[in-house]
């Protein structure tokens, strides 16, 4: 855990909570903010524990002076959702932003919104943005507002092979759809550029200001093309496979399958008659373990700087993603796989080495981070301090996490259960104390829900009371029900027609 060289009365501040108008006014007083954004990455990460093969040294050695939130989830399992919702403070279901598109500065009510990084920029920060912090290039190409003071390098999956490694995939043979090795450097890579902004950023920042430099890194995103350093980590015939059992959605409702009805990542049955969830898997896992010595790299630069023993370190991902597990890759479901998420804090008074049970939701980010810089709390967000956590990891919080893909779909998880209700009213409930992979639906047609009725009640009563409709805009993966039946990207569902 690094020393923090600042005062006691700023370390009972940023502890504490307890206001301190020398530390409101002395720009020089207050943290600086490291925030670190991984895309597409589940918990297969060490301090998660979710998959026994993974070795993420630089997560690790952060998870050792951080506080772990084992319990947090994401608002959307899909970036551009997820990210807005992170930045403006904001659910899915209060912005309408539930799909790929649109940017959310096109929607006149949300066009002033004061994002993250612009509250801590009103408050005198110095703000960067390299690599994928929003969605794509948005925000990049925006005269006003400005959405930072500095922008880095934007995401990419920098050096290709010259063609796909695997055979064709269903819908389109999508690019991004791929995954292997070939002869490359790591230093081909974007995330190694947005790394080496990064580590530059902090060997050359000025004094002026503190800073809130935001670092979003591609990887394990798909295409998961890495170099065979990484490959030899995991080993082919000794690769521990996710468990997936025969049958898996049979307790699922149809329902299960409109949120991720047609899509470019292929389902389990191609990926088991091309001979790729194996492979897979092992490029996923060597993805991860490269992003993670980006991850290094850039702390490794904050702890030999100035601004070592000053500055707060977020580590977090966007959502998770599937390998096979509910007969799906990718993302975009209700279910653990896709919605647990990495979320590290660490920095002065934040304690090393703990883990936090309690349910945490991205949303809570913005908050947080201002709520430990001492900055006013932000007007208008819908997330919760998680600074009581932070302090005491027992704090019970009364609030279960909440995720929400597309309209009237959502999970609601408290530390025990995860409850699922769809669209169209179908139902699930796993108890994750006993099945932690949610093979079991609880609650699936046949079975006696009597006995879980004061579960079901009480978390459903945290479902969103007001929803907002598709946001002006919408496009690419929105499902929609209207009187005539659920409709997926415009396109009417025929459920007797089986999934695809």
């Amino acid at each position: 855990m690094f020393q923090a060289k600042t005062s006691l009365v700023l370390v009972t501040v940023v502890l504490l909570g307890v206001a301190s108008v020398a530390a409101a006014e002395t720009e020089h007083s207050r943290p600086n903010v490291l925030m670190i954004a991984i895309d597409d990455l589940n918990d297969w990460v060490e301090p998660l524990g979710g998959h026994p093969d993974v070795k993420t040294p630089a997560m690790a050695k952060l998870a050792s002076r951080a506080v772990t939130f084992t319990n947090a989830h994401c608002q959307a399992p899909l970036c551009n959702p997820s990210r807005t919702s992170i930045m403006t403070g904001l659910r899915p279901t209060s912005t309408g932003v539930y799909g790929l598109a649109p940017w959310f500065r096109t929607l006149p009510e949300f066009k002033p919104r004061t994002t993250l990084p612009q509250h801590f920029q009103n408050h005198g920060y110095q703000t960067l943005i390299g690599g994928k912090i929003f969605h794509g290039t948005y925000g990049r190409n925006e005269k006003q507002p400005m959405e930072c003071d500095v922008w880095g390098p934007a995401s990419s999956v920098g050096v290709k092979p010259k063609q796909k490694l695997i055979p064709p995939t269903p819908n389109g043979n999508h690019p991004l759809m791929d995954w292997g090795t070939f002869p490359h450097r790591d230093e081909d890579k974007g995330d190694w550029e947005v790394a080496s902004w990064a580590v530059d950023q902090i060997e050359s920042m000025q004094d002026e200001k503190p800073f809130f430099l935001s670092v979003g890194f591609f990887l394990p995103h798909v295409p998961c093309y890495a170099t065979q350093k990484w490959f030899d980590l995991y080993p082919e015939d000794s690769l521990t496979m996710p468990p997936m059992p025969t049958g898996d959605r049979s307790d699922t409702p149809q329902s299960s399958w409109y949120i991720h009805w047609n899509l470019p990542e292929p389902r389990t049955d191609w990926l088991e008659a091309n001979d790729q969830v194996r492979p897979l898997v092992r490029a996923y896992l060597a993805s991860i373990s490269f992003v993670d010595s980006q991850v290094g790299r850039v702390l490794d630069a904050l702890e030999k700087s100035p601004y070592a023993d000053n500055t707060i370190v977020v580590l977090w991902s966007d959502h998770g993603y599937h390998l096979g597990e509910k007969a799906i890759s990718g993302k975009n479901s209700l279910w653990a796989r896709s919605t647990r998420v990495p979320l590290l804090f660490a920095g002065p008074g934040i304690a090393g080495g703990v883990k936090c049970n309690q349910p945490a939701e991205l949303l809570d980010l913005y908050p947080t981070l201002a709520s430990l810089a001492g900055l006013p709390a932000p007007a208008g967000v819908e997330g919760l301090s998680l600074k009581p956590q932070l302090i005491d990891p027992t704090t019970t919080r009364e609030r279960p996490a909440i995720c929400t893909h597309n309209k009237g779909n959502h999970s609601v998880c408290d530390t025990r259960w995860r409850y699922i209700r769809y669209l169209d009213g179908s139902e699930e409930l796993y108890d994750r104390d006993v099945d932690p992979n949610e093979f079991a639906n609880l609650i699936a047609p046949g079975k006696d829900r009597t006995q879980y009725a004061e579960v079901i009640d009480r978390l459903s009563g945290w479902l969103p009371k007001q929803q907002r409709g598709l946001a002006k805009g919408s496009a690419h993966r929105i499902l929609e029900q209207r009187a005539d039946g659920i409709y997926w990207e415009n396109k009417k569902i025929d459920p007797s027609q089986a999934p695809h």
